[in-house]
């Protein structure tokens, strides 16, 4: 899940054929299937990916849709899958892991549990509640660094919270591939949305991962990410651009979130705007406890700011 602003950097890449229902090969032992799911936060649907070729491991089995199901199962060509891995615990990466397990037996392996990346303030509701999958349990929690293996892959879980608490990455070794999920993208940047969210965690994943050095990334949503180092720095200057222009725009008066937006995110699609909001407020959590910022009380999507 994402959100498509319009800064200079990184340079975004939204070509993309999703191939809905087809399992298409995109790199030596993985395929990718890409579920019918397009939305402003989705892009064109969640890439499911197949790893191996007789033992296999799904990674993010996707939404509960009928018609991804039936063409993951088809994809699969009655080969065993022993492990299903879950990148995080949004309902568009996670619930048909469940259904697919009752299928083929494997084990569900995954950071944990949704929870959220800070408790609720008192009277905060979290608006991504719906979104998340609360249900999911892994069979399995993947310790970071924790590795699953089958006949000919293995895979490690590189713990990478930021756009949910739970986040994890997972590397295919010996082939520098990274399924990077929704943490980094080609498409545009990750939604980080407190409470679900921190934007301090997301910072120190980007930064984690410019300590690796993968040769691709293949995200949840949209294609490949084929110059991961680059577009990683890129991502991490581009927050450190959003955070210099929050200060900016509170040392030039604006006080409320929703004023700070409408500068900020002026060519961004408004149906965005909410959770322009919600990125911005995980900004300023992280500014404030920075102490560049300053509030009365907890930060808030309708607190007020002011220099620190």
């Amino acid at each position: 899940m994402s959100l498509a602003d319009n800064q200079p950097v990184p340079q975004f890449i939204t070509e993309f054929e999703p191939q809905y229902g087809v399992a298409a090969p995109v790199a030596d032992g993985v395929q990718r299937l890409t579920a019918p799911n397009p939305s402003p936060f989705t892009f064109h649907g969640t890439n499911t990916y197949i790893v191996g070729r007789q033992s296999l491991c799904v990674i993010d089995p996707g939404p509960d849709n009928d018609a991804h199901f039936e063409a993951l199962m088809a994809a699969l060509e009655g080969r065993q899958v022993t492990h299903i891995a879950v990148s995080h615990t949004h309902r568009d990466h996670s619930p048909l892991a469940r259904r697919l397990k009752a299928a083929t037996g494997a084990v569900i392996v995954a950071e944990g549990p949704h929870r959220p990346s800070r408790p609720l303030f008192e009277g905060e509701v979290n608006p991504f509640a719906e979104s998340s999958d609360t249900d999911f349990v892994p069979d399995l929690a993947l310790a970071d660094g924790a590795t699953v293996e089958g006949d000919g892959w293995r895979l490690t879980a590189v713990h990478t919270p930021g756009h949910t608490a739970n986040h994890a990455a997972f590397a295919l070794e010996d082939s520098g591939i990274l399924f990077s999920a929704d943490h980094v993208m080609a498409w545009a940047t990750s939604i980080v949305a407190p409470p679900d969210g921190a934007m301090s965690d997301y910072m120190a994943s980007l930064e984690r991962l410019l300590e690796r050095n993968d040769r691709l990334y293949l995200p949840g949503h949209g294609g490949p990410v084929t110059e991961p180092h680059a577009f990683v720095r890129a991502l991490h200057t581009h927050r450190r651009l959003r955070e210099r222009a929050l200060l900016e725009r509170i040392r030039k008066g604006d006080r409320l979130i929703a004023d700070m937006v409408k500068v900020i995110y002026a060519t961004t699609d408004p149906r965005l705007h909410g959770a322009a909001a919600l990125s911005v407020l995980a900004h300023i959590e992280d500014l404030v406890e920075k102490g560049l910022i300053a509030t009365d009380g907890p930060p808030k999507l309708l607190g007020e700011y002011r220099p620190g």
